[in-house]
């Protein structure tokens, strides 16, 4: 590990003109080769989500997502049309109830 300090002149300083931060750069081969294992991995990983060169899982997720919606967009019109038939059924009963001699 190395350790450098860069300190701005001494007589600016000490003047008080010049107000820098000390910059301590460290060089840490250990914590760039962890970094770039993790950026290794991630890489790979982004790989397996989107595919390369065939459908990754989002395609395939974004595709089944797409079926489940066709198919509650069918579900709920069936739905709607059952749905409108017993208010019809309903309120037809309700309308002639009289005619029906049910009292």
């Amino acid at each position: 590990m190395k350790i450098e300090e860069e300190a701005p002149d001494q007589r600016a300083i000490r003047a008080g003109t010049m107000r820098t931060p000390v910059v301590v750069r460290v060089m840490d081969n250990e914590f760039q080769r962890a970094v770039l294992e993790k950026l290794g991995r991630l890489e790979a990983k982004v790989d397996m989500l989107v595919g390369s060169g065939q459908p990754g899982r989002m395609k395939l997720a974004e595709d089944r997502l797409t079926a489940l919606e066709k198919n509650d967009i069918r579900r709920s019109v069936y739905d709607r049309l059952v749905n409108a038939a017993i208010a019809m059924a309903i309120s037809a009963a309700i309308a002639l109830h009289d005619h029906f001699g049910l009292k």
